[in-house]
């Protein structure tokens, strides 16, 4: 195939079933080259799947390989994958073969070229799709023709969405939208229940953690067992325990 330039990128609404043409593989020429100078953000469970892909703790996946940061103006902080100081700012885990966590690579990786938004009310998710047509990227020239709805099922993002919707009722709470500000303790916590699941697993287990719901023994044994539980705490945390912190 002939592999000419890509007119200049855009963004775009696109519909759930919506085709559009895009397959990347490593014969096309700009293979892992969206693998670079990224801000990478990181939900629970891309973090969630880190831990499971090196083998590490959560305390040194956060330690290791994830930038925190904190606006004044934000009242929840912004997690991003770090970056190698290469003179490329390569994504860490990007080895000669291209991603080397594949199968637990974040949801923004398996989304791309797709931008997926949710707007939560109450227990009403909303999605919306937009496609981005980088300049650099060569999959667009490829015949596969693809739908979000299709293309997110094949990254096997299901489990993926069905956290970060959950995460989106606590960062899209009516009291977060009418203004509520968030402690330092709060933020505290929201790190501490969504990113460090292995420090809020011991908490939980010696007695720290306090709450009106007893975990079963799945939430000590199984990872999304556990973070089910901390969004059902947080939530509790946050807007039950955490009413007076509105602003």
């Amino acid at each position: 195939m002939n592999h000419a330039a890509v007119p200049c990128g855009a963004v775009r609404r696109i519909d759930a079933n919506e085709p559009f043409a895009f397959h990347c593989h490593r014969g096309v020429p700009c293979f892992t080259r969206c693998c670079h100078d990224l801000e990478l953000g990181l939900t629970p469970y891309d973090v969630l799947r880190l831990r499971k892909a090196t083998g590490l703790s959560s305390t040194e996946v956060l330690e290791r390989f994830v930038i925190i940061e904190q606006d004044d103006d934000e009242p929840f902080p912004r997690l991003y994958l770090t970056m190698v100081d290469d003179g490329k700012a390569s994504c860490v885990f990007l080895g000669p073969e291209g991603c080397s966590i594949y199968p637990d690579r974040p949801s923004s990786c398996r989304t791309y070229p797709l931008g997926r938004a949710v707007a939560r009310s109450g227990d009403r998710c909303e999605e919306h799709f937009v496609l981005l047509q980088e300049t650099h990227c060569q999959g667009f020239l490829e015949p596969l023709l693809n739908t979000p709805k299709g293309f997110l099922h094949a990254q096997d993002l299901a489990v993926y969405h069905t956290f970060n919707d959950l995460v989106a009722g606590i960062t899209q709470h009516d009291h977060i939208r009418q203004g509520m500000n968030l402690t330092v303790r709060q933020q505290r916590a929201y790190l501490l229940a969504l990113y460090d699941l292995d420090t809020f697993r011991e908490k939980l287990s010696e007695g720290f953690i306090d709450f009106h719901s007893t975990p079963d023994a799945a939430v000590f044994d199984d990872d999304e067992a556990l973070l089910s539980y901390a969004l059902v705490w947080l939530d509790h945390e946050l807007f039950a325990c955490g009413s007076e912190s509105r602003g």
